[in-house]
């Protein structure tokens, strides 16, 4: 009988942050036969990685293990999940990428060249994974959602997925001017959720990024959104993890990179 669990690596439990001078635990999540084959996989990387696969989350999780075995045996198997955790007491200044009045230190933007230039290029000689834009995503939940949006909108040289959830778009007005500056004819996928009961102006805010996205729609446009809502909706892990494999089928399995 066939095995469908991802096979879960922990990379480091302290792999350095050199831009913060910190550690972080990194793990993969690989298809459950990639040691058996030979081919390369599209990739998607996560942010606050306790709360995507660990029991004992305080808060929950998306149970992202569970949701890789259910498509895997469906044949959906050919993404590998970087889960990168989060900074604890440090999450939220490392998840902000621009200073506000509220804010006044944040790192969001060592934290995304950590990504760029330390973890993906570790990443890149240590998998079989296309290096292709198309098949590499970045995607998180509140601040996450939020520093993913400014990694997919800043790199798009390097991520042509983006799935975004619940993202924290209260903090600046920042996110939207580059949402409205990002080019349409790079062919880019967004999957963009929001619940109806996370706060009065959350829906609100997500709904009116989404607008942006799509205010300079034009012929031959190459961004692909899907935006999606559930009424029922709350700011919690259980709501983000319906969605994760919905996302990652859409982002990655309508178009195969």
């Amino acid at each position: 009988m066939t095995d469908w669990r991802p096979i879960i690596e922990i990379i480091d439990e302290h792999f350095m942050i050199p831009q913060l001078n910190r550690t972080r635990r990194i793990s993969a999540l690989l298809p459950y036969d990639y040691y058996k084959s030979d081919k390369k996989y599209s990739i998607v990387y996560l942010h606050d990685g306790q709360n995507l696969f660990d029991d004992y989350a305080p808060f929950g999780n998306w149970g992202v293990d569970k949701a890789l075995a259910k498509m895997a045996a469906h044949g959906i198997k050919d993404t590998i999940v970087i889960a990168i955790d989060h900074g604890g007491e440090q999450r939220i200044k490392e998840l902000i990428p621009f200073k506000t009045r509220k804010f006044k230190e944040v790192e969001g933007e060592q934290y995304i060249d950590f990504m760029m230039n330390t973890l993906i290029p570790m990443i890149n000689g240590r998998y079989r994974i296309h290096h292709d834009r198309n098949c590499t995503g970045i995607g998180g939940s509140s601040l996450g959602g939020l520093i993913s949006l400014y990694a997919g909108f800043k790199y798009s040289h390097i991520f042509g997925k983006m799935m975004i959830f619940s993202p924290s778009l209260w903090i600046t007005n920042d996110i939207y001017i580059q949402a409205a500056n990002f080019p349409k004819d790079i062919a880019t996928d967004i999957y963009l959720y929001a619940g109806g009961l996370e706060s009065e102006t959350h829906l609100d805010n997500v709904t009116r990024l989404a607008n942006v996205l799509r205010g300079n729609e034009h012929e031959g446009q190459k961004l692909n959104l899907k935006f999606v809502t559930n009424p029922h909706g709350r700011h919690q892990e259980v709501y983000w993890g319906e969605q994760f494999p919905l996302a990652l089928e859409y982002l990655f399995y309508r178009n195969k990179c």
